[in-house]
């Protein structure tokens, strides 16, 4: 019998992943196949019999919304939602919104998988001539963050989102894990690998 008891989970699937587009900390609701993905996961879950006291997800709307979908299907909609942008995806700095085949084209398949892969590897940081630098900059969500704005990333390797996300695992989600609460994180493709990473060792 495990000791700790945490799901870990992706978002559904976002307009953005459709398109095969970086989509990042652009904030992107779930597609009508994510919404059903999140719902039939909520019934999976339901079905295994899994009883959540607290629920943390990032600041984005698909890891939320994601969350809701679930909670609803469970009939757990009162549970507590913790949100925090140290859970947020992966920010891919400049490639974000770009389509993932024609950076391929653009930069090479083999940057492109290093970009997305590696460790420790940055992607190009984003800049304020960027389509979305004042989209994510001047949002709101971000001023209220437990950093300044200044000291938001503009890009980060794998290495980088767990960095920021290690300080909110140590200091808010092990405590609860070791007060003995069952735990749902709703979270994205890379804050699960960097998470998982650290867990697995």
């Amino acid at each position: 019998m495990a000791k700790y008891r945490l799901v870990l989970l992706r978002h559904g699937e976002g307009a953005w992943n459709k398109e095969n587009r970086f989509c990042s900390w652009v904030d992107q609701k779930l597609s009508s196949d994510g919404i059903k993905e999140a719902q039939n996961c909520g019934k999976h879950l339901k079905a295994l019999g899994f009883e959540f006291d607290l629920v943390f997800t990032s600041v984005l709307r698909r890891s939320i919304q994601t969350a809701w979908l679930i909670l609803e299907e469970m009939g757990q909609e009162w549970v507590p939602i913790q949100s925090s942008w140290r859970l947020n995806e992966r920010h891919y700095g400049a490639l974000i919104g770009l389509n993932r085949a024609e950076m391929a084209l653009n930069h090479g398949e083999e940057q492109v998988k290093l970009w997305r892969r590696s460790y420790d590897v940055t992607p190009p940081p984003i800049t304020e001539s960027h389509p979305y630098y004042e989209e994510i900059y001047n949002d709101r969500r971000y001023k209220c963050s437990d950093v300044s704005q200044d000291n938001l990333p503009k890009a980060e390797s794998l290495k980088d989102v767990l960095d920021r996300l290690l300080p909110y695992w140590n200091e808010k989600i092990v405590p609860e894990l070791k007060s003995g609460k069952m735990i749902l994180i709703s979270a994205h493709g890379n804050s699960s690998r960097a998470l998982l990473k650290h867990v697995e060792g």
